[in-house]
């Protein structure tokens, strides 16, 4: 069989999402002010959770404080780069940006995955383990959780960044997409990208799959419980523990679902699907957190008082 001989792409072209170029500003306007709201946002919670005792040495806002870093993180790899979109000349995004972009979505985004199932688990012991909770979940333990986390999400970056580019890519160099992501790049390779496809499919499959799973038995378990307490004060407090949490899983795992788990379909929708857990998740999350929990916003209050503040409560 003839082989052809091609050279080596050294950059991409992110074609970014369709829009009309009459809003080209302010669609710049508006993401603009969503990374810099997000990255507000959950700096705030970080330093919220960190500088009041009564937070930082619990479990559960031992996550909230990763969940923010990793929203930051998430934000600040995809948002910036979408925004060159609505400028006027397209720049092109180095083979190794490509690569790294690649990476530390799938790392951060593996690591949130796994997050918000520990984050299941964290309340399910604290609604139907009530009293061995703080022998179960100690503030170590979380970090260590925490942690583990990381790790895992790491090794799924790294493999899925692996397998994406050891195809050789030889043109065209236009990805259809806003970031360097799975589907979008393998389009463009050079070679089959049956194995890939299946891999990535079984890989994020299973990762998706099993921490859904799992934070589904959580809150079948957590449900149970809190039907079995007996004042509607004490319902209505368990359930406003768990809110915000079943609405950022939702946010985050509809879209994830919808992107990677049909493999070898070019939808124009997954774009505009990718957008929330890379730019809207983010920026809601926050906003979730401090609305719906009441400890961050007395936290909020005590830090913005002061000591005055903080001697009334």
């Amino acid at each position: 069989m003839q082989r052809v001989n091609h050279t080596l792409l050294t950059e991409f072209i992110l074609t970014g999402i369709p829009y009309p170029p009459r809003l080209r500003t302010l669609l710049f306007v508006f993401f603009l002010l969503i990374y810099i709201l997000t990255q507000l946002g959950n700096l705030l919670i970080l330093i919220t959770v960190w500088t009041d005792p009564q937070l930082h040495a619990r479990p559960m806002y031992i996550f909230l404080g990763v969940l923010s870093l990793i929203d930051m993180g998430i934000s600040s790899i995809i948002v910036p780069r979408l925004m060159m979109n609505f400028m006027s000349a397209i720049k092109p995004i180095l083979f190794a940006g490509c690569v790294a972009q690649l990476y530390f979505y799938h790392f951060l985004g593996s690591t949130q995955c796994f997050l918000y199932t520990l984050m299941a688990y964290d309340r399910y012991l604290a609604i139907c383990r009530p009293l061995r909770y703080p022998v179960l979940m100690t503030a170590k333990l979380s970090t260590l959780l925490a942690s583990g986390a990381w790790m895992a999400g790491s090794i799924h970056g790294a493999l899925q960044a692996i397998l994406t580019f050891r195809l050789p890519y030889c043109g065209p160099n236009r990805v259809d997409y806003f970031f360097c992501d799975i589907p979008a790049v393998l389009r463009l390779a050079c070679a089959d990208t049956t194995v890939n496809e299946l891999v990535t499919f079984v890989d994020i499959g299973v990762v998706v799959a099993s921490c859904f799973s799992l934070i589904l038995l959580s809150y079948i378990q957590i449900i149970r419980a809190i039907l079995r307490i007996r004042t509607a004060d004490g319902r209505r407090r368990a359930f406003s523990t768990c809110g915000a949490h079943v609405t950022v899983v939702t946010v985050y795992y509809v879209p994830c679902a919808f992107i990677y788990l049909r493999p070898g379909t070019n939808s124009p929708l997954d774009g505009a699907a990718a957008l929330f857990p890379t730019a809207i998740t983010p920026f809601l999350n926050p906003l979730i957190y401090t609305l719906r929990n009441q400890e961050v916003k007395l936290a909020l209050k005590r830090m913005i008082g002061g000591p005055r503040t903080k001697s009334k409560v």
